[in-house]
This record gives C-alpha cells, structure tokens and sequence, in this order.
C-alpha cells in the first residue's frame, strides 16, 4: 500500500509528527523564528491505496541499507543513572537516566545475532502518533534487520568517538543507520535515548516512558514559551552527554570495552532538537571536538562567544534551512567561530537525515513535500557526516566539503 503523508502548520502543537515514523515533528523544521516555514496539511493527506500497489513489506522483511566502510560492526547496550540530577521532566521518578547504544568497529564473525532496531512497544507508540495504526507495522518496524552484532569483540585499536542525539519525540533507533555507518568507518559511537522525550522509552526492566516533556511544551501559551522550554531541552540534552562523557571515559568507565576509544577526539551530532543539543554540549563542555546538527533550530542560542573556534556543521533542508528561513541558523552562522559549512539539500524533509526515508518507503509511505529518493538521503547524510568527522577527528582531507560536486547536485553550499 502506498500512504501520503504531510507536515502540519508551524503553529501547531509541537507534538504533531513531521513524518512517519519519526512520530512528533520538532519545531526545528518550522519554528516559530521561521516566519517564512510554510504551513503544510493537517493531517494524512491519503488514505491507504488499494491493495497491490507496493510489494508487501513483510514478505522479506525490512531492512537498514549495509554501511560501506571496511570495519564489521557490534552493538552494546548501557543504561546508565545520573544521580546528581533528577529528572527534569518528571522529578518524581528519581534520577536522570539514559539509555545509550554503542555501536562500534568490531573483529568480524564475533558477536551473537544482529541487534535489534527498536522494541516493538516503543516502535508501536511511535506509528500510532501519526495515526499509523496497522496492527502488523510495530512488528515489521521493530524487527528491521540491522548490520551490527551484539555483544562483538572490538577491532583492535582505539578510535574517536561520535555522540548522536535524536530529534525531540523521536526514539535513538532512527539515527541507527547513521550510527551503524560511522562505526564502519572507524568510529565509535555512542546514541542516547533522553527519557521523557521521545514517544516511548522501554526501560530494561520492561516499563515504557512516554513523553512528558512534549506535554510540558504542549500546555505553553505562546511561541515564546514553548522555545524557551525547548531551549531547556537542549541545554538538559548537553548536561546529558557531559555525564556520558564521564562514564565512557572517567577512571572508572561503565562500557567494558571503553579502551576502544580515544578521548582524546570527540564529536557530536544530532536531528532536529539533537542538533542543538551538539551546540550546546560544545558551549557547556570543552571535550567535544567537533559538532554537526542535522535540520536542529537553535532553541538554545549558539554561545555568543563562539564554540572556541572548533568546527561546526549545519546540514539542514532547502529552502527550509536555507539562508532566511530560520533566523537562528543565519545568527548562529555568524557565532560560529571555528571551520565550519552551512550546506542545504534539494527535495529534503525534516527527516530525511534520519532512517525514515529507508523505512518509509520499504513500507510503501510518501511524503510528497520530501521527494528525495530513500536511497539519495542515506547516502547524502551518510557522505557529508563522515567526511566533516573525517577532517575535524582525524585531520583528514575532505574535498567534498570544500564545494558543490557533480554527483551531489542536490546539495548547496550556503555562504561557504
């Protein structure tokens, strides 16, 4: 079945999902800075078509697109407590808690089975806030076949470490490609889920929170006040990676395979929210080498001091994230104060950086506003993500982003 599917107006509630899958659309794609976001349908656009029109997705299964780097890769699972916080959204829970996976290079043929994408009750939550309500979905989404092994072996050697944080509602399994890509490429990286800030977070112990903080942001009066509790969100984001920090690479860390990384290189990107949440680290913590937000508004400003003069990419939709569009973007560019590229991509959605489009359309779902080809958006995110790390965590060359390329013609430079 083929489903269409459009964003809703920029003033609506913060929780209305931009796309399938990816459950709430952040305000990041049309804030409310962004006078000029354009207002979009309210609700589905289509129903489902008539049976046939697309292969069924259950006959083979979804599946991740492989990475392309020259490391197999493994996956382990921390849940870790910060109990010099509580939480911000729900302090009556106790402790600030996250829920982190590291994927990284792994020695090949080690490991148990792959690792899985998502749970199902949290893959369930996430379809069901768009009003995607076939009851075979959460199953298909929660067994999408991933690359990555359980509990492998690391390859020998020590390698930077790329922190990723996902878009505001959105579970960490979406970034799961990106993750898988970067640990090919000789990355170790570590994707956290923030509890209460997603549709659904599945606790060890079985127990799923759901998102208090999309309701703190829904029950604000005005614009004003639901960027400011977004701003909060960021800078809570930032609090959350320096503890991670601490317990990946303290004395004392909490990953046994913690010898794998080099502390000594450290980057960070993000979706949406997750974006910001890479300034804000930078602003508040001066290990984080190099930042990446990928189509994240700066609810929370980027320092008007600079980020120390380290390097910074903003990798957004056109014209959504064009110069103009999103007044924070035009005044964090000129905070910025290290090396950095503001670049754009033609057809783009809000989540086209994400594994939305790779899913979306292995389930036959449209979204007629991001026309770009599923396969056009992982390897674009792909691309441009690992050539910036490349250059900022291991000095290497990165032609692509010095400049427009022929087989990139829909990514545009921005004022480079």
């Amino acid at each position: 079945m083929t489903i269409s599917l459009r964003n809703r107006p920029a003033g609506a509630a913060v929780t209305a999902a931009a796309l399938a899958l990816a459950a709430l659309a952040s305000l990041a794609a049309a804030g409310p800075a962004s006078a000029s976001a354009p207002a979009r349908a309210a609700a589905l656009s289509a129903a489902p078509a008539a049976s046939g029109e697309a292969a069924d997705p259950s006959a083979e299964g979804l599946r991740l697109p492989r990475p392309t780097g020259r490391y197999a890769t493994g996956r382990d699972t921390l849940f870790l407590t910060d109990h010099a916080r509580p939480d911000p959204w729900v302090p009556s829970a106790g402790p600030r808690r996250l829920l982190v996976s590291l994927n990284y290079p792994a020695r090949p043929g080690t490991g148990g089975g792959p690792a899985p994408y998502i749970p199902r009750e949290e893959a369930r939550l996430m379809l069901a806030q768009r009003g995607l309500d076939d009851p075979a979905w959460p199953g298909l989404v929660a067994a999408t076949r991933t690359s990555s092994r359980t509990a492998a072996d690391p390859a020998p050697g020590r390698f930077p470490l790329v922190l990723l944080s996902p878009g505001f509602g959105t579970p960490r399994a979406t970034l799961t490609g990106l993750a898988e890509e970067l640990a090919s490429r000789g990355y170790v990286v570590a994707t956290a889920d923030h509890p209460y800030e997603s549709t659904g977070t599945q606790l060890p112990d079985g127990r799923v929170l759901t998102c208090a903080a999309c309701d703190t942001v829904d029950a604000q009066p005005d614009a004003a006040a639901r960027r400011k509790v977004l701003a909060a969100v960021s800078a809570g984001r930032a609090a959350d990676f320096s503890f991670l920090l601490d317990r990946l690479t303290g004395p004392a860390p909490a990953w046994r395979h913690a010898r794998a990384i080099d502390p000594r290189r450290v980057g960070m990107a993000g979706h949406s929210i997750g974006g910001n949440a890479a300034s804000s680290t930078m602003a508040a913590d001066h290990r984080v080498d190099a930042g990446v937000t990928m189509d994240g508004t700066f609810f929370d400003p980027v320092a008007a001091r600079g980020l120390g003069g380290r390097p910074f990419l903003m990798l957004g939709t056109d014209p959504g994230h064009g110069p103009g569009a999103d007044t924070s973007w035009d005044e964090g560019w000129d905070r910025l104060d290290g090396w950095k590229r503001w670049l754009t991509v033609r057809d783009s959605g809000h989540f086209t950086f994400t594994d939305t489009p790779e899913i979306g359309e292995q389930l036959g779902i449209e979204d007629p506003d991001a026309p770009l080809s599923a396969a056009r958006s992982t390897t674009i995110t792909r691309a441009y993500v690992t050539a910036f790390f490349d250059r900022s965590l291991r000095g290497r060359p990165a032609r692509l982003l010095n400049g427009p390329t022929p087989g990139n013609p829909e990514v545009l430079f921005q004022r480079p």
